[in-house]
This record gives structure tokens, sequence and C-alpha cells, in this order.
């Protein structure tokens, strides 16, 4: 038998150990993007009929159309049942998850670093993710038709929840901050669509499943723009000239810590409550995960332009550290499963 090539043989176990860990090429492009935006502003930051901007918008609103042309009847119908189960996940979601981070305003809300710590309540105010949280779910062996109910009504409720509670500061930060013009322009780029691919589900939700791959990398590729354009934006105006690594590193541990805070809250309530093995993974992973999607869409309709890069640091950063940690913590429950 031919030894293989050790340089073959490094790459191979390089990326098997970053798959194990939850790392993929989105994570890569993440950071990708923001280096492109650091060395390459100006196609981010021009405007018009056609500019990376508006091409954006229009792409989040196709990611919602497919989105709901995945989400059958169904499957909505099937998670209604289960109420116990629904109230905890939601709970978490949009009321402990923003009074924990709201306990910290005084110590991490100074006006030095105050949209970081605004950035970090962003992320505590916004819904669940679904992808992931229905993939980590399946993989531990937890109840998948409540995992996707609750993700997709999550992602639902926070077009009206996140603005409420990013309203308790920024109609104070921002003369212009109009809620009901926010949530309107909220429904008509996320509702609307997701509507309509439900309405369309009957003939259309078979050809969405069979390419449900291909669609999951189309809304990656549009996050990649969005987060592109905030950063040019940012560093055009220097927003970060301020920000030191040791600011980066404190903004990485507290968006870790709060993740497996809420995930041990979501676990001593899922026991107190008498849930059963399956019920009790899908109110951890739905519970514990906030959706860099939504995180993308609402930012640029919340904040202005000038502070978006700043206040997507947090979301991007728990993004990345939630899914290296659910997918060790989905592991280790499939091995004990198994």
């Amino acid at each position: 038998m031919k030894n293989q090539p050790a340089s073959s043989f490094s790459f191979s176990s390089i990326s098997a150990l970053a798959a194990r860990a939850g790392l993929d090429w989105f994570l890569l492009a993440l950071l990708g993007m923001i280096g492109l935006a650091y060395l390459w502003p100006t196609p981010g930051i021009q405007e018009g009929p056609f500019s990376l901007s508006n091409l954006a918008n229009i792409g989040v609103s196709v990611i919602f159309f497919f989105y709901g042309l995945r989400l059958s009847g169904d499957k909505l119908r099937a998670g209604l049942s289960n109420w116990k189960l629904h109230f905890t996940i939601h709970l978490t979601t949009f009321v402990i998850f923003p009074l924990v981070v709201l306990a910290g305003l005084h110590l991490f809300g100074t006006d030095e670093n105050r949209l970081l710590w605004l950035g970090a309540f962003y992320v505590a105010a916004l819904p669940s993710t679904v992808s992931s949280s229905v993939v980590m779910v399946s993989l531990a062996g937890g109840n998948i038709p409540a995992a996707i109910f609750n993700a997709s009504i999550s992602s639902l409720i926070g077009v009206f929840i996140t603005p409420l509670w990013m309203g308790l500061f920024l109609s104070t930060d921002s003369a212009d901050y109009d809620l009901g013009s926010v949530i309107g322009k909220l429904a008509l780029q996320v509702i609307v669509p997701v509507v309509l691919g439900i309405v369309l589900n009957r003939w259309l939700g078979a050809w969405a499943e069979q390419y449900k791959k291909a669609l999951s990398n189309f809304d990656k590729i549009v996050i990649l723009v969005i987060v592109y354009t905030s950063f040019c934006e940012s560093f055009e105006r220097r927003m970060f000239q301020s920000l030191t690594a040791s600011d980066l590193v404190v903004v990485g541990a507290c968006m870790l810590g709060l993740f497996f805070l809420i995930y041990g809250l979501v676990n001593l309530a899922s026991r107190l409550l008498g849930f059963n093995r399956a019920d009790r993974i899908t109110a951890l992973f739905c519970g514990s995960k906030k959706s860099l999607v939504q995180g993308s869409v609402m930012v640029t309709v919340l904040f202005p332009d000038n502070v978006v890069g700043i206040v997507l640091l947090p979301i991007m950063m728990y993004h990345a550290l939630q899914l290296i940690a659910a997918s060790v913590l989905a592991q280790s429950m499939a091995r004990r499963l198994a």
C-alpha cells in the first residue's frame, strides 16, 4: 500500500478537523469579506439602482421566498401541539436572552464601548437561526419536526419583537427611528416573500427541497455581500480605529460565555419541566442559537450606515462560536445515543 503524500495528508487532516469543529468555507469567507472591505471598500459604498447594497436587499427577499417554499403546512401543523416546548424556546430567545445582556449594560455599556454593547444586545434580541438549529437537532437525535416549527416561527416573530427591543435604545440615539416604518420594511422584505413561498409550496415545494443545498449556498452568498458592504462603510468612516485586539478578544469571550450561559439555563429549565430527551435537545439548540441571516437583514434597516459594521461584529462572532460549540455538543450527544 502506497503512502499518502504528506501535503495531501496534511490538507485532508486539517479539513477533517475543521469540519468536526464546525468550521466551513462560509466562516472563512466571512473573514475574507472583512479583509476585502478593508483593502477595497469602494465597490461596497457605491450607490445606485444596481449597487451591491441594493442587490443584496433583493437577494434577502429571494432567500425568504425560497425559505417559504420549503415550509409546508404539514410541517407547521406537526409542531403546534407541543406548546410547553414552544413556550420555553421562544421565552428564552426573545425574553431571557435580552434580559441577560441588559444586565451587563452598566458593566459594558460605557461611552467608549457603547456600540459594541449595543451589538451584543442586538444579538440577544434576534430570532433563532433555522438551518443550523435543525441540523444540530437532527445530528443529536432531537425532535426534528418541532425544531423546524420553532425555528421557522422564531424568524417570523423576530420581525416584530427585535425592533421593539432595539427601540428601547435606538429611539433615544436616532431621531429618525420610526418603529412602525421599521416593522413595515421588514414585513415587506421578509414576511411577504415567506407567505408567498408558503402559498406556492404545493407546486414548488418539492423542487425547493431537491435543490436545498444550492439554495443554502445562495443564502450564504447574499450574507457575504451584506457583510462586505456593511464593513466597507465602517472602514471608510474609520469606525474601528478605537478598537484594539484585546477588545475583540473580550467580545469573543463574552459571546461564547453568553452561549453557554443560555445553554445551561435552557438545560435546567428542560429538566425541571420534564422534557424527554428529544424535546430537551430541541430546546437546547433552538433556544441558544441566533440568526446571522436575520441579523444581516435587520441591521441595515435598524441602524445608520456608519455604525452597521461594528454592530454586526458581535453577531458574526456569536455565529461562528455557536456553530463550533453546538457542533461539538451535538456530536457528543450523538455518540452517547449510539
